[in-house]
């Protein structure tokens, strides 16, 4: 069974980085996607930004041209680098894998924007 070990996270100020990342128990060669999302208390966790195993990339809106992800096979990592970090960015970020039909999910990790 696939485990994600996240870390990264913290508190930041508006307009401030945090890289978070996402380390696989395997090799992620053969991983369909991986991805981030966050969930904020009371709601559904919501995609943030996803890498496919071709490279492509896709992103929510609200984090176009912040964010970036990535990943390295060769470490077996995906990261996402986030800049002009916002309060609604604040939440819960979980990595996310989906290899052979199965969803995996890191252990989540807390991101706070505040002045």
């Amino acid at each position: 069974q696939v485990q994600l070990v996240q870390s990264g996270g913290g508190l930041v100020q508006p307009g401030g980085s945090l890289r978070l990342s996402c380390a696989a128990s395997g090799s992620i060669v053969s991983v369909t996607a991986l991805g981030w999302f966050r969930q904020v208390a009371g709601k559904q966790r919501k995609l943030v930004a996803i890498i496919l195993s071709g490279g492509a990339t896709n992103y929510d809106d609200s984090v176009k041209g912040r964010f970036t992800i990535s990943r390295d096979d060769a470490k077996n990592t995906v990261a996402l680098q986030m800049n002009s970090l916002l309060p609604e960015d604040t939440g819960v970020y979980y990595c996310y894998s989906l290899e052979r039909g199965s969803v995996y999910w890191g252990q989540g990790t807390q991101v706070t924007v505040s002045s």
